[in-house]
């Protein structure tokens, strides 16, 4: 009707909320021995293995690319062995093959929780593992598969922390994550220490001034000489590995 005001109600526009990307997108994480034995004094612990292959497939399906390096120490340690009587490259093979069997483990349980994994080994198993190649395994991960690297370096003297820094940088992952039994990195054994300080960030220097065993001497110093940063963090605490991979402050951090 002419001369009418036409009046328009305000219409409240939602705008659709941020959702939070990963901080990280190609990640190693070196998962200990003694933490897939839960509270066990030895062995694999079918509910902790099963509950970190469902943390993570979550982390995986947000699209990050995750390789795990698997220590041994649940099963047999070559320093240990060494330490008995045995060589020390014997018992170092012997460490290697341990960390296969939990390669294997983790295998079964991510695959059970439906995720596509390879297991890569740095010695020859062809009937339970692919012989490890840089160009296989960064392949792999494209494919948006699990890759779990078994067998340590495949050379004795060396620990699995020093293949998991190794194996990280060959496949140019932007962070080398520790899930270990402990929230962080201490100034004391925390589970004999009650009053030990966790530090919250450390430089690589600190570490080795300080003579912190979170990780062997060799690991730091190759972490360090190739600006790769280092996140220690508890598995036990249920959601860890997500909390990590989407940037929030957990654990201790080592970096430059």
């Amino acid at each position: 009707m002419a001369g009418d005001a036409v009046h328009q109600k305000n219409v409240a526009v939602v705008e659709p909320a941020e959702v939070k990307k990963p901080r990280y997108h190609r990640v190693l994480i070196k998962v200990s021995g003694e933490a897939l034995m839960g509270f066990q004094e030895f062995g694999v612990d079918p509910a902790v293995m099963g509950s970190i292959a469902r943390e993570i497939k979550e982390v995986h399906q947000l699209g990050v690319e995750i390789a795990i390096v698997v220590g041994g120490g649940n099963i047999i340690r070559g320093m240990k062995v060494s330490e008995a009587g045995f060589d020390r490259a014997t018992g170092d093979y012997m460490g290697m093959l341990a960390t296969v069997i939990n390669a294997l483990a983790l295998q079964g349980a991510l695959e059970e929780n439906g995720v596509l994994t390879r297991v890569l080994s740095a010695i020859d198993l062809a009937q339970v593992a692919e012989p490890f190649i840089r160009r296989r395994a960064i392949r792999h991960l494209e494919k948006k598969r699990v890759v779990i690297l078994a067998a340590g370096t495949g050379n004795p003297y060396f620990s699995t922390d020093t293949a998991a820094a190794l194996r990280a940088m060959e496949i140019k992952a932007e962070v080398l994550l520790k899930a270990t039994k402990v929230e962080g990195v201490y100034d004391s054994d925390p589970l004999e220490n009650a009053d030990a300080k966790m530090f919250k960030h450390l430089t690589y220097l600190q570490v080795l001034e300080k003579g912190l065993k979170v990780m062997d001497t060799t690991a730091i110093s190759l972490c360090m000489d190739n600006q790769l940063p280092i996140i220690i963090f508890s598995l036990r605490e249920k959601g860890s590995i997500k909390r990590v991979v989407m940037g929030e402050k957990v654990g201790s951090v080592i970096s430059a």
